[in-house]
């Protein structure tokens, strides 16, 4: 696959407000853990290669282990996931296959027992951050390097 526009020398100004979203985010006080989770499902939704292995590496390197790395892709199946988390990854399914999904109000029940008011706006702009950096990345075909 052969990569596309430079998307950081393209618009630098744009991804400036990129990154500043992205640095606003890990300031909102969630967990590290969980927001990696929420990068790492979202990436591996949208197929984003560059983003999973990011967010893999990231998490690795915050002590998550191999095995729930392993497993966040079949998360539902698993008794690896806190209820918290589960929560977060159900409502980053719902929003990151909205057109499908329509965020279904037994997600936002999750969402809703789970966090408060302000952490469910919190997880949305997570997943919102990562679901425009994985378009980004595939969109214009970045690539994991060694």
């Amino acid at each position: 696959m052969t990569t596309r526009t430079d998307f950081y020398t393209a618009s630098p100004d744009a991804m400036k407000a990129m990154i500043a979203f992205e640095v606003a985010v890990t300031k909102l006080g969630l967990e590290s853990s969980l927001l990696e989770l929420i990068r790492l499902r979202s990436s591996q939704l949208n197929g984003c290669a560059f983003c999973v292995d990011m967010h893999v590496t990231d998490a690795r390197k915050a002590g998550e282990s191999e095995r729930r790395l392993h497993n966040v892709i079949a998360w539902r199946e698993t008794p690896f996931f806190t209820e918290r988390e589960r929560a977060a990854l159900a409502w980053t399914e719902a929003l990151t296959r909205l057109s499908d999904t329509h965020a279904p109000d037994e997600d936002y029940a999750l969402l809703q027992a789970n966090f408060t008011p302000k952490e469910q706006v919190d997880v949305t702009l997570a997943i919102n951050a990562i679901n425009s950096w994985n378009r980004l990345g595939v969109g214009f075909r970045k690539m994991p390097t060694d």
